[in-house]
């Protein structure tokens, strides 16, 4: 199976395949991480997903503290230049303390995203970013948005990085950077589980700016391959641990994963591929990001890519939502 579809990312000049790697788990054991991770399946992964036609990479320099990006440039390092995928990355949270008991913070003081930026480059091996996003706005004391996004506005002006896009924003937000310099790309969560995102993305599709959306298989959950045995097994460094999706609705999310069998069955594929191609099915959303462990864990997600779920199809995910009451926001992308 191939990634064959190209869809624009916004007005970047990008063409993006519908489904990216996300590099989450490339960042092996940190506190807010899925455990240990083998840094050879790591960059077999990310070949395998190019080599099935995925064009880009997300990634951050929390996940792992550092060590997500060096993965992402030891398997770049590997790949010919003509198919090197575009590289996304972000700023806004440091790290104090040793790995496994550091505190994450929130920081988007001017001179700190540039020093980020130049530490992600040299992590990642290469000479610009293609897309530079704000993961998350700051918390107290905040820098305002006006100011952190003034310096976003200057690097993309600078041609230090490509693109610029801000991660877990509100339309509020949104309208406020806008106003100082267009924002590229938005990156919400989405999936049939986690559903309250769909106002921004239809804001950014208003505004030409392209939507890759995290989360779509809800870190594991509609996969058909969680459990609530497996639940009790992960590890106590998995960060699953302290969602609400795992522990308080677990039960109407792993029904929800079930519902999606017989879709999946129709189509010939996975439930992963189902749970990607729904969100995929959202007007304004460009591209989902998927992670994988191991190259075959890409295969078990890349039809998503390509599987155009059909009214049916969607009025059968939206009657199981209903019917198991997993997550809240609206059931269906519009007809």
């Amino acid at each position: 199976m191939q990634a064959t579809s190209r869809r624009a990312l916004g007005s970047t000049g990008m063409e993006i395949s519908r489904v990216g790697f996300g590099a989450w788990a490339t960042g092996g054991h940190w506190r807010h991480g899925w455990g240990p991770q083998d840094d050879g399946e790591s960059v077999a992964a990310i070949g395998c997903a190019v080599a099935a036609g995925v064009n880009w990479i997300d990634t951050a320099p929390v996940y792992g503290l550092g060590h997500s990006e060096q993965v992402v440039g030891s398997a770049l390092a590997d790949l010919p230049g003509d198919v090197r995928p575009y590289v996304f990355t972000k700023c806004g949270l440091l790290w104090d303390g040793p790995k496994g008991n550091e505190e994450v913070r929130r920081s988007l003081e001017p001179a700190g995203i540039r020093r980020e930026l130049e530490s992600s480059l040299r992590r990642l091996r290469i000479d610009a970013v293609d897309l530079y996003q704000v993961h998350w706005p700051p918390e107290e004391p905040p820098t305002p948005l006006e100011e952190y996004w003034q310096t976003m506005v200057d690097l993309r002006r600078e041609g230090k990085v490509r693109a610029i896009g801000l991660s877990n924003h509100d339309i509020g937000q949104l309208t406020t950077a806008e106003e100082i310099g267009h924002v590229d790309v938005l990156q919400p969560p989405l999936s049939a589980i986690r559903r309250d995102a769909t106002a921004e993305i239809a804001w950014c599709a208003q505004r030409d700016t392209g939507v890759i959306i995290y989360s779509p298989m809800q870190s594991g959950l509609l996969t058909g391959a969680f459990s609530a045995e497996r639940m009790s097994k992960l590890p106590a460094g998995d960060s699953r641990h302290h969602q609400d999706c795992f522990t308080t609705g677990l039960d109407a999310n792993l029904a929800l994963a079930d519902a999606l069998a017989p879709i999946a069955d129709r189509h010939g594929v996975t439930r992963a591929a189902v749970a990607i191609a729904w969100t995929l099915a959202w007007q304004g959303v460009t591209g989902a990001i998927v992670g994988a462990r191991n190259p075959a864990q890409v295969n078990g997600w890349i039809a998503g890519a390509e599987l155009r779920l059909n009214d049916s199809d969607l009025d059968e995910v939206a009657a199981a939502i209903r019917r198991t009451g997993a997550g809240a926001g609206p059931d269906r992308p519009p007809s």
